[in-house]
């Protein structure tokens, strides 16, 4: 069997919201221009891309099952979930896939609830604080991964 050419990309809570809230942490870019950065990262190497964002922590587990039947490796960007949720972790540790975790704001520069994530462990790439653009270099690293083409 073939290894997939395709990425789920996961947003959690509060990021449909991009564009509107917070804009001094986050910026003015909205989801849909989060989903097009990692699509438009991922197309040039070949791979597409299924994004899921949900404020229900079931409905994310539920697209991390799912992966396991057609995505090569997943880019999430759990929201407050980095900072609360072992069952995301789990999910994402029990579908075996290679995982970037990606932030658009540096979590370790805010508040200290925010320094500890649970998906640290499970992830090959952590992409933090470089706003959007952090969704195409996180899409660049896992697909470096899955080619072979990693560094170190």
């Amino acid at each position: 069997m073939t290894t997939p050419r395709r990425l789920l990309l996961v947003n959690g809570p509060n990021l449909n919201l991009l564009g509107t809230r917070e804009p001094g942490i986050y910026g003015t870019a909205t989801l849909a221009d989060v989903e097009q950065v990692a699509t438009d990262a991922a197309a040039r190497r070949g791979f597409e891309v299924r994004a899921v964002q949900s404020n229900h922590e079931g409905v994310l587990l539920d697209a991390i099952h799912a992966a396991r039947e057609d995505c090569a490796g997943i880019v999430i960007n759990p929201g407050g979930l980095t900072h609360t949720s072992v069952v995301l972790r789990d999910a994402l540790s029990g579908v075996g896939l290679p995982v970037a975790e990606v932030h658009i704001s540096d979590v370790k520069a805010r508040e200290e609830f925010r320094h500890h994530s649970y998906v640290a462990d499970v992830a090959q790439v952590h992409v933090i604080g470089e706003g959007v653009t952090g969704y195409a270099t996180a899409v660049a690293r896992l697909i470096d991964i899955l080619t072979g083409q990693a560094e170190g």
